[in-house]
């Protein structure tokens, strides 16, 4: 059995019985034997089912919403948001399907028929992680359901009720046996489990230590891996920015979720006409949070997901200040935040530079980093220096200069004015150590099908 400790107070919230290998191969051809009655299904029919697997999971909102904020942290009145983020993009990638999977024909003539057609790689390993537990797994889950893959979920231990939850989802919503499983998992089993030579596709996100050990168990094996993994996002304020309006942004973009967003705001350069004034109104509203127990009203600070995790900020912000950063927001301001443990106060770092591992090496706390910037060259020069490419934002009141300057960044999103945030519509993407592959959107299909060819002659 493997304990879940809630980070709210210390407590084991949940024991999840761990599966073995003899469980993983059962699994597997169970899979196996389902996939070729569901990939033979219309996309529309396959439309249905997912329609009710995903309307089980938003009608009991509130109870999961109150499992997150147990497994995790979040303050409970943010977590019915990542269900209904959950359902808008479900939602989206089932009406998008139809056109998404349409075959390509080609003209052929008289004599000749020629068409491509994009067809399921068969069954799909997904490894999601805890800090956004719906809003991770649903990316892959639900275009490679509709494609008429079948899916296994391996999902974190801090999180395994999600999993439990799909599970009795997809029970409710009448998903045939097989089609859609989930497996509690040791890393080795993991290992073993996306090594089996049945496994035909891979989406995994995660650490990029995590990606690399990933990729390993498939050395010996090709198939599709899809890999989002860490970030180290920046903002660049421009001399023409809406200060007020950027302002709130980006202290949300850096503070939402105790910062454990992979997209999350980690670093800020602002142009030297504006430093001092947006410092002022950054820290100003930082002190306004609210940390403490997430289950409590008013909060909007809840705790990081366990102390180690708190403590390898703390030593970021340590290593920092001691190289000549200077942090503007006393932590005395916020009661609930205690040495060794999961309570984090938010800390906003002035005289940072890229020597400092706050600057360069991915966070996923509350912390940010601020620089001044004398232009846009050297705005863009600090944004790539780094080993991280997932999203970058821009805030301006020009958008042909956002445009162009968005075009010189190395990063998988652009944003002109906001920050944090994913459409289902725009391709989810990173590029250098923030891994490789797409999901969400018309492309997301594309990395969850292989192309086939006819070319049939009268």
């Amino acid at each position: 059995m493997r304990d879940t400790i809630s980070p709210i107070d210390g407590s084991v919230y949940c024991s999840t019985a761990e599966h073995s290998s003899k469980d993983v191969k059962n699994v597997i051809a169970v899979a196996k034997k389902a996939l070729p009655d569901w990939s033979n299904l219309s996309i529309g029919e396959r439309g249905k089912y997912i329609t009710k697997f995903v309307k089980y999971i938003v009608e009991n909102t509130a109870d999961i919403a109150n499992e997150i904020t147990w497994q995790m942290g979040r303050p409970l009145s943010q977590s019915p948001g990542e269900i209904a983020g959950f359902a808008d993009r479900a939602n989206y990638m089932i009406a998008i399907a139809e056109e998404s999977l349409k075959s390509y024909e080609i003209d052929g003539g008289v004599e000749i028929e020629k068409w491509v057609e994009k067809v399921p790689l068969g069954i799909i390993s997904v490894l999601s992680p805890w800090n956004y537990p719906f809003l991770t797994s649903v990316n892959a889950i639900i275009p490679a359901l509709m494609s008429g893959n079948v899916v296994i979920l391996k999902h974190s231990f801090q999180t395994p009720l999600v999993a439990e939850q799909y599970a009795l989802a997809a029970k409710k919503g009448g998903l045939p046996d097989g089609v859609f499983q989930i497996l509690h998992l040791s890393h080795k089993n993991t290992a073993e489990f996306i090594g089996n030579p049945n496994i035909d596709g891979v989406c995994f996100t995660g650490s990029v230590q995590g990606g690399i050990a990933v990729q390993s168990s498939l050395n010996n094996k090709f198939i599709p891996c899809g890999l989002e993994l860490g970030g180290k996002d920046p903002a660049f304020v421009r001399e023409d920015a809406d200060l007020d309006r950027c302002i709130e942004n980006l202290v949300d973009g850096s503070f939402f979720n105790s910062g454990q967003s992979c997209c999350g705001i980690e670093r800020i350069y602002v142009h030297e006409s504006l430093y001092e004034t947006f410092i002022e109104g950054f820290v100003s509203i930082t002190k306004k949070y609210k940390l403490g127990n997430p289950l409590e009203s008013g909060i909007n600070l809840g705790p990081m997901v366990k102390t180690e995790a708190a403590n390898y900020v703390r030593n970021q912000i340590n290593g920092a200040i001691k190289s000549g950063a200077k942090s503007l927001v006393d932590e005395s301001l916020f009661t609930a935040s205690k040495k060794d443990s999961p309570y984090l106060s938010p800390h906003v770092l002035v005289n940072v530079n890229h020597t400092m591992d706050v600057m360069t090496e991915e966070s996923f706390g509350p912390v940010v980093g601020i620089m001044k910037v004398k232009n846009d060259d050297e705005a863009i020069t600090m944004m790539n220096d780094s080993q991280y490419g997932l999203t970058a934002s821009i805030w301006t009141t020009n958008i042909e200069k956002a445009t162009v300057l968005g075009q010189r960044i190395e990063t998988g999103t652009v944003f002109m004015n906001r920050c944090d945030y994913l459409d289902p519509a725009l391709a989810w993407t990173g590029m250098k150590n923030s891994g490789r592959g797409v999901t969400l959107s018309k492309f997301g299909y594309d990395h969850l099908t292989r192309v086939k060819s006819f070319h049939f002659r009268r």
